[in-house]
């Protein structure tokens, strides 16, 4: 259901969230439901809007029974500095929230009830989100990070694997919470979403390397100059294991040896994804050498 538009992003509820409501008003908690909304909404367009500030198209943001997600462009996850900035624009809107709702309490303008939740649910927001796991904004910046030293596939399968551990952990404690009666079953409701989401994270990681390849041409003719990252590769390494060693924002070049070590010659990423598409991914890199 479409909400509206804020500063040129849309704004989607979904209807298990207005579900969600419903029951708030049920239990007389309504005011605390609409707290946790409007927390939730402005953390995922601070998202957004960075995103569009970094010449992403992020348009669209819809709200979910247990967070939000902010949809941007597929461009974002293979550009690790752009992905950073964008998943740290979430949590620093929480801080900056809480920051706002101290200055207005030291003015007097504090709720007693409303004024604590809306700390709590900034808080728990922000620090909840940077867990280094994905899919939470922690994990997109961890990735980003390791992206650039071990490449797109492999950081994105560690930062899935987190969040996966995470949420069983999660879980765990929630299950024993509710056996207590500490806690409710939400928490492990977020904790089953969490690794379903993380899941999904680690399944696509292949596409995402894919795009990454084919963005990679597209970034070069535009800057027109990309850092070059020099690898080594004996010649029967198939292409697709070579490439997962490709990083983001490089160029890469190939010197190619036999197993005796000798030279046989250097090959470009270029070739390599040409190489790739049109003879597939067990292609050992030595065909590629011209003898």
């Amino acid at each position: 259901m479409r909400l509206g538009r804020i500063l040129g992003v849309d704004i989607y509820l979904n209807p298990f969230f207005l579900a969600l409501l419903a029951l708030f008003f049920v239990a007389g908690v309504l005011d605390r439901g609409l707290v946790a909304f409007g927390v939730v909404l402005v953390h995922e367009m601070a998202h957004s809007l960075m995103a569009n500030r970094l010449g992403i198209p992020a348009h669209e943001v819809e709200l979910l029974p247990f967070g939000g997600v902010a949809r941007a462009g597929t461009e974002l996850q293979v550009d690790p500095v752009r992905e950073t900035y964008t998943a740290l624009a979430g949590p620093v809107s929480n801080l900056a929230m809480i920051a706002f709702a101290i200055a207005l309490k030291n003015y007097g303008l504090w709720h007693a009830d409303l004024g604590p939740f809306f700390l709590q649910c900034n808080l728990l927001m922000a620090f909840f989100n940077l867990l280094p796991a994905l899919p939470l904004d922690g994990g997109r910046i961890y990735r980003s990070y390791l992206a650039a030293r071990i490449g797109i596939t492999p950081a994105t399968y560690r930062a899935a694997r987190l969040g996966q551990v995470f949420a069983v952990i999660i879980a765990v404690f929630s299950v024993l919470g509710v056996w207590w009666g500490a806690c409710g079953v939400d928490i492990l409701v977020t904790a089953l979403f969490l690794f379903y989401a993380a899941t999904r994270e680690r399944s696509a990681a292949p596409y995402l390397f894919m795009q990454l390849l084919m963005r990679k041409h597209q970034e070069l003719l535009r800057e027109g100059v990309l850092p070059v990252k020099q690898l080594v590769a004996i010649e029967n390494v198939p292409l697709g294991q070579l490439m997962q060693s490709f990083l983001p924002r490089r160029f890469h070049l190939v010197t190619v040896l036999d197993k005796q070590s000798q030279y046989l010659g250097t090959v470009t990423e270029s070739s390599i994804i040409d190489s790739l598409m049109h003879r597939g991914s067990n292609v050992p890199v030595g065909e590629l050498i011209e003898r």
